[in-house]
């Protein structure tokens, strides 16, 4: 039998219980040797039944004294053990589970485990148990004993003596995936004793042990799969042909022309870019940057280093309107560089879409501004030197190789809004270069964020009115368009006809995600020109465009958010020269909840707000299902052992540098394990 076949051929599963197993995600023998217990209790502490306390979790160990079932007034079933072991008697209670009986006979030594109770003797309610009837079967009690997640119908128990069974039938055929070189320089244990003793271990010590082989191989293998990419990524790339300097001047002019003084991070950052794209190997560079950390004026000054060299550049938006608002800043700063610059989106009329095409294929085009509509097929470029990316964007190797087709090798910058911890940050983008703008410019205003109770709405409405009336704009963000039966939050169709009521006087409008790319775009226009006063929304408008004059922001159900969602939220005020506020309405009901909303009133830091939220939602969930390949990870986690991510980062850094192509023996394992997680993916990291 090999660890590929199906759970239901280990003894004691079979076909009626596989359900149970498929809804914990278990489906082979090998995803049950690896499905992790939680936690563990430690049940090696055996107590006298005489100094037992009250209250508290313990084990005991004893003969079975008598056993029998009686009625309780209510009609209940019960099933009582006497224990004694010379110093006390202790109960053993089960309620309606008369099968019970049928497993014990008086006389055997027994170990019980659980919560001390007193019924006018000393009791536990359905402790856990082992009859001893020899050492090597305990695995429930006397021993550290592991706790699963379980789905309901399986029990611990039940679960146990499964995983017992396939250690002991299959762990035996388990190969060890770490070459033997970084398993005895890092020395970890070998495979099957960590599989063992990560379910049954003998000492805490072991334990410990076994997670760390485990979380070192799960980030081992992640890191092998980022160092090919990476690999692969330079070698696609190949070299670049690096443009004799023809305008040396336009990044000076450009920076005379800023009416600020640049941060120090903004310097740091231009720096780096300056150095990748004067290199002879493509740019692959992501910056990181919180809301109003300046990240337009770095992607202004790569495209222009791009034209000093002789070359065409391309800046790439999520949206259309967002890709409008790019065009109008860039031709607004660049005017007195006499730069040509073009948009291209799909909602330009067919003639003038035409057009653009053909200046770009001729090189009449300097910039182009667009969405994912600029690498299209159809569009040729004359000389493309750089593309600006936005990090909404699926821009990976598919997209590289498309301009390889077409004989292009630009140099790559992605912008991201969502700061994340740099380690964490080294994991998800192994192939990229990271740069972290951590400075907001001079004269960006904070943004006052209050959490307000439900009995000061009335108060928020009238200060809302006084801010409208004196000319500013504002967001009223609801967590659903629709009400649902099963929920109480509120939703946008209910209120938006209450909130027209309220605020008669001005001009509102609906916002949400079921309305056409068409209508969105208009509406989010005719906000941005003032003709809307109050925009009713779902977080859509979280990545949008810039509005000065919107100085509101109302998020209701604050704490149905995630918190790097609520600061994107807010993010969209305080842009222009108004004091702006963001109102956070919201009756958390859990200790997380509350968390939440205290992270967002207190800080403004981006980088501290995206840390709190990992550790409040975990990475799972922060970055959302089967991304970066941290689905993969079982038990490791990248924000506990980032010492153990950086022991195998250097590992696998070290192997694929060695041996790219995963040809040598001892890598073969490796090769097929990454195959079995990467599937059609595999193909693009184009190894062996």
């Amino acid at each position: 039998m090999q660890l590929s076949d199906s759970v239901q051929y280990v003894k004691g599963v079979g076909p009626q219980r596989l359900k149970l197993f498929h809804r914990c995600g278990i489906f082979t023998i090998a995803d049950l040797l690896y499905y992790f217990p939680r936690r563990y209790e430690d049940r090696t502490r055996i107590k006298p039944i005489a100094k037992v306390r009250l209250g508290e979790f313990e084990t005991v160990k004893g003969k079975i004294l008598a056993l029998g079932i009686r009625k309780t007034k209510n009609n209940f079933s019960l099933f009582q053990l006497a224990i004694g072991d010379g110093t006390g008697i202790i109960y053993a209670t089960w309620f309606n589970q008369d099968y019970l009986k049928r497993f014990f006979k008086k006389g055997e030594e027994v170990i019980i485990s659980g919560k001390v109770g007193f019924f006018n003797q000393l009791q536990m309610n359905s402790p856990e148990y082992e009859i001893i009837r020899s050492e090597k079967e305990r695995i429930h009690s006397g021993r550290i004993v592991p706790v699963y997640p379980l789905t309901q119908n399986l029990t611990q128990r039940f679960f146990r003596k499964i995983i017992k069974e396939a250690i002991d039938k299959y762990a035996s055929a388990l190969e060890d995936i770490l070459p033997a070189y970084v398993r005895n320089a890092e020395r970890l244990m070998e495979i099957r004793e960590a599989i063992e003793n990560i379910h049954f271990p003998r000492t805490i010590f072991l334990q410990e042990r076994a997670r760390e082989r485990l979380v070192f191989e799960e980030f081992f293998l992640l890191q092998v799969g980022i160092a090919l990419r990476r690999q692969y990524l330079k070698r696609l790339s190949g070299r670049k042909k690096r443009g004799e300097l023809t305008h040396r001047t336009l990044t000076h002019r450009f920076r005379q022309l800023i009416p600020f003084k640049l941060t120090q991070a903004q310097e740091r950052v231009m720096a780096e870019i300056e150095r990748d794209i004067s290199s002879s190997q493509p740019m692959n560079r992501l910056v990181q940057g919180d809301v109003g950390s300046g990240k337009t004026i770095i992607a202004i000054y790569a495209l222009l280093l791009s034209l000093e060299r002789g070359k065409q550049g391309v800046f790439m938006a999520p949206t259309e309107i967002l890709a409008e608002q790019h065009y109008f800043t860039l031709e607004k700063i660049l005017f007195p560089l006499n730069i040509n610059i073009a948009l291209l989106v799909s909602g330009l009329p067919a003639k003038v879409r035409r057009e653009t095409i053909e200046k770009i294929r001729k090189g009449e085009v300097d910039i182009i501004v667009g969405t994912h509509s600029v690498i299209q097929k159809r569009v040729e470029y004359k000389n493309l030197g750089v593309v600006v990316i936005d990090e909404q964007h699926k821009f990976g190797v598919e997209q590289r190789q498309e301009l390889r087709k077409k004989g292009l090798n630009p140099d790559c910058l992605i912008m991201s809004a969502t700061p994340i911890p740099r380690t964490l940050a080294l994991t998800l983008y192994g192939d990229l270069d990271i740069s972290v703008l951590d400075e907001t410019p001079a004269g960006r205003q904070p943004i006052f964020t209050y959490w307000v109770e439900e009995e000061k709405r009335e108060k928020l409405y009238q200060f809302i009115y006084k801010q409208v009336k004196e000319g500013r704009q504002g967001y009223i963000v609801y967590p659903v368009i629709k009400k649902s039966s099963n929920t109480r939050l509120k939703d946008i169709e209910e209120n938006f006809k209450r909130l027209k009521e309220i605020f008669a006087d001005f001009s509102l409008s609906l916002l949400h995600g079921r309305m056409k790319k068409e209508e969105k775009e208009e509406v989010m226009r005719r906000f941005a020109r003032g003709e809307i006063d109050i925009l009713v929304s779902t977080n859509v408008i979280e990545v949008g465009i810039d509005v000065p004059n919107a100085s509101i922001m109302v998020i209701e159900n604050a704490e149905h958010f995630g918190l790097s969602q609520l600061h994107q939220l807010r993010g969209r005020v305080g842009r222009g020269k108004f004091k702006s506020y963001c109102f956070l309405l919201g009756e958390p009901k859990t200790e997380e909840g509350v968390k939440r909303l205290m992270s967002i009133t207190s800080s403004q830091d981006g980088f501290k707000i995206a840390d709190d939220d990992l550790k409040l939602r975990g990475v799972g969930e922060f970055f959302g299902a089967r991304q970066h390949g941290l689905s993969e990870l079982r038990i490791g986690d990248v924000l506990k052992d980032t010492q153990i991510m950086q022991r195998a980062k250097k590992w696998a850094d070290a192997l694929v540098e060695k041996d790219y192509h995963l040809l040598l023996p001892e890598h073969q394992l490796i090769k097929r394990e990454l195959r079995r997680r990467f599937g059609d993916k595999w193909a693009l990291i184009s190894v062996g």
